[in-house]
C-alpha cells in the first residue's frame, strides 16, 4: 500500500486527538516528565529553526511516554512585542489581526508535522486571560518594593522608537533592527532584580544538569566583584568620593584619579576656579561624537584627589573608559597593575609606580606591561613585604579604623528596565492621581485591557496609548478623583518570563497557577532553546 501522507497523517492524528494520547494529567502514581521547547514569536510561518527545536523536543517527549512517564509537552505563543508590531505596521494591518492569523497558520503547520503537543494547554501572551496574570505579577512586585519608577540613562532605539534593555544592545546596536542606539535620560519602570544578585549566583550550584558554559555565562552576567570602597577627597572642593576597587592592595600605586564623563561630580568640580572647564567640555563633546569606544580619551581637570593611604595628591582626570553605572563612576588609576590604567597612563604621560612584585625582583626599571599577578608589596609604607592577598585585608582594616574604607561587594547586574513606548504589549497596571500619586490598579479590576481601536503608529518617546483619551482618562481607585493611566507597556520578556508555569495550569481563572499543579510538574525536566536565553 502506498504511503499517502495527506490521508494517513490526517487519519491517525485525528484518532490520536480523539483518544487524547498527548493530554497531560496530574497523576501522583506516575513519574512525570516536563518537556519544554522555546515558544515562538507568531511571525507567519514555521521555519527550519522551529522544526529543529520542536522535533528534538518531540523525540524526547515520546521517549518518556514509551518509558511510562506522565509527560507534559505543551506549546504556546510569545505573541506580544516589537517583531509582531513592526511586521503589522509594515503591512498596514492591526497587530492583533496579524498575530492571531499567524497563530492559526503556525498551529496548523505544527499539527501537520504530527508533533505530540497537548494543545488543550495552548497559551498566547497577548490573550487577556494570560496578560491579566502578567499584570498581577507586576502588582505583586510593586507591593513588595520590587517594581519602581525612576529616571535613568537608558538605551533608546530611534528606529524602533522605544527603549531597550542592556541585554538587548549588541555592540552598540539594537538587537531587533541592528541600528545604533542612543543614550537618553527618561523616567522608566524597573524591576529590582539586583536584590537577588547573590541568590541568583549561589543557586547556579543547584542546577547540576545545566551545561557549565551556560552557568559561566550567568556568572559573568551577574558579575560579582569582592573588594572595598575607599574614600578619596577632592582637595579643591572638599568633596569625599567613594571608589570601589577589587585591588586595595595596589592603593599605594594610585597615580591618578579618574571619573566618568557622565559623572555628576563634574558639575561639582566646576565650582572650583581651577577647573579646566573649556578643556573638559571639549572632551565630553568629543566623547559623545566619537564612534571608537576603544580609544581611551581623557583630560586633566585641574583638580586633585588625596590618596587616603599616603596623603599624596594625585590629578583628577575625566575619561571615557570609566563606567558611570559600575561602582560610583570613579576609579583610582593604578597603571602598574591594571591594563586599562596602564594604557591610559602611557598615552597621557602619567607616572607609573610599581607596588607589587614577585619575590626577589627589583622595583627599579620601566614596566613594559602591567604586572597583574600575585606577589609582595613594595613602595607601600608599613605594608612592604606583605603578600598582596593578605595586604588587601590589612590595608582595608587600617583605613576602616580611620573611617576611610569599608569592605564592599559589587555586581555588574543592573535592575531590569521593563517599560516600552510601544503599543503591542501588556499595559502597566498603574494610574497617576494628582492627589494620591502613583496608584496600583486593584487586582479585581485586572486585566487592564489593551485597546484595539487606536492609532498604534509609534511617535517617539511617548507610547501610542497616550493618544487614546478613552484609555488614558480614568478614575483613581483610591480617592475616586480623576486620574490618568500609565501609557507604557511591558517588555515582551516580562510576559515570557513565566509562561512555563502557566502551562502547568493554563485554564485557572483564580490564580496564575495552582500550588498543586506547580508542585507536581515543576521543574522543567528538559528544555530545548537557544543559549542566548541564558542571559
Amino acid at each position: 500500500m502506498d504511503y499517502n501522507p495527506k490521508v494517513i497523517e490526517e487519519k491517525w492524528q485525528k484518532r490520536w486527538a480523539i483518544e487524547g494520547l498527548n493530554k497531560a494529567r496530574e497523576d501522583a502514581s506516575l513519574p512525570k516528565a516536563y518537556i519544554l521547547e522555546m515558544f515562538p514569536y507568531p511571525s507567519g510561518d514555521i521555519h527550519m529553526g522551529h522544526v529543529r527545536n520542536y522535533v528534538l523536543g518531540d523525540v524526547i517527549a515520546r521517549y518518556y511516554r514509551f518509558k511510562g512517564y506522565n509527560v507534559l509537552h505543551p506549546m504556546g505563543w510569545d505573541a506580544f512585542g516589537l517583531p509582531a508590531e513592526n511586521a503589522a505596521i509594515k503591512r498596514g494591518i492591526h497587530p492583533a489581526r496579524w498575530t492571531w492569523s499567524n497563530i492559526e497558520n503556525m498551529k496548523k503547520q505544527l499539527k501537520r508535522l504530527g508533533i505530540s503537543y497537548d494543545w488543550d494547554r495552548e497559551i498566547a501572551t497577548c490573550d487577556p486571560s494570560y496578560y491579566k496574570w502578567t499584570q498581577w505579577f507586576f502588582l505583586l512586585m510593586y507591593k513588595r518594593g520590587l517594581a519602581y519608577k525612576g529616571k535613568a540613562k537608558v538605551n533608546w532605539c530611534p528606529n524602533c522608537k522605544t527603549v531597550t534593555a542592556n541585554e538587548e544592545v549588541i555592540d552598540g546596536t539594537c538587537w531587533r533592527c541592528h541600528q545604533p542606539v542612543e543614550e537618553r535620560y527618561l523616567e522608566q519602570w524597573f524591576f529590582k532584580i539586583t536584590d537577588y544578585a547573590e541568590r541568583l549566583l549561589n543557586d547556579l550550584d543547584k542546577l547540576p544538569g545545566w551545561p557549565e558554559h551556560v552557568k559561566t555565562m550567568q556568572r559573568n552576567w551577574i558579575g560579582k566583584s569582592v573588594g572595598a570602597e575607599i574614600v578619596f577627597r577632592i582637595k579643591e572642593i572638599g568633596r569625599d568620593v567613594r571608589v570601589f576597587t577589587t585591588r586595595p592592595d595596589t592603593l599605594f600605586g594610585a597615580t591618578f584619579f579618574a571619573v566618568s564623563h557622565e559623572s555628576n561630580l563634574i558639575d561639582e568640580m566646576r565650582k572650583s576656579p581651577l577647573f579646566r572647564e573649556r578643556e573638559i567640555d571639549e572632551l565630553i563633546l568629543k566623547i559623545k561624537e566619537s564612534n571608537n569606544e576603544q580609544e581611551k580619551l581623557g583630560e586633566f581637570t585641574g583638580l586633585h584627589a588625596i590618596n587616603p593611604a599616603n596623603g599624596e595628591e594625585i590629578p583628577v582626570w575625566v575619561t571615557n573608559y570609566v563606567l558611570q553605572e559600575y561602582g560610583t563612576g570613579a576609579i583610582m588609576g593604578v597603571p602598574a597593575h591594571d591594563e586599562r590604567d596602564f594604557d591610559f597612563a602611557k598615552k597621557h604621560g602619567i607616572p607609573i609606580r610599581t607596588v607589587i612584585l614577585p619575590p626577589g625582583e627589583s622595583p627599579d626599571g620601566e614596566l613594559e606591561t602591567p604586572f597583574i599577578g600575585e606577589g609582595l608589596l613594595v613602595n607601600s609604607s608599613i605594608f612592604n613585604g606583605l603578600y598582596n592577598e593578605i595586604a588587601k585585608i590589612k590595608i582595608v582594616e587600617h583605613l576602616q579604623r580611620k573611617g576611610l574604607a569599608e569592605p564592599k561587594v559589587n555586581y555588574r547586574l543592573r535592575d531590569w528596565l521593563i517599560s516600552r513606548q510601544r503599543y503591542w504589549g501588556a499595559p502597566i497596571p498603574v494610574v497617576y492621581c494628582n492627589n494620591c500619586g502613583i496608584v496600583p490598579v486593584p487586582e479585581e479590576d485586572l486585566p487592564v485591557l489593551l485597546p484595539e481601536d487606536i492609532d498604534f503608529t509609534p511617535t517617539g518617546s511617548i507610547s501610542p496609548l497616550a493618544k487614546s483619551e478613552e484609555f488614558v482618562n480614568t478614575t483613581c481607585p483610591r480617592c475616586g478623583g480623576p486620574a490618568k493611566r500609565e501609557t507604557d507597556t511591558m517588555a515582551t520578556f516580562i510576559c515570557s518570563s513565566w509562561y512555563y508555569y502557566r502551562f502547568t495550569d493554563p485554564h485557572n481563572d483564580k490564580a496564575p497557577f495552582s500550588k498543586e499543579a506547580v508542585t507536581y510538574w515543576m521543574p522543567v525536566d528538559r528544555y530545548i532553546g537557544g543559549v542566548e536565553h541564558a542571559v
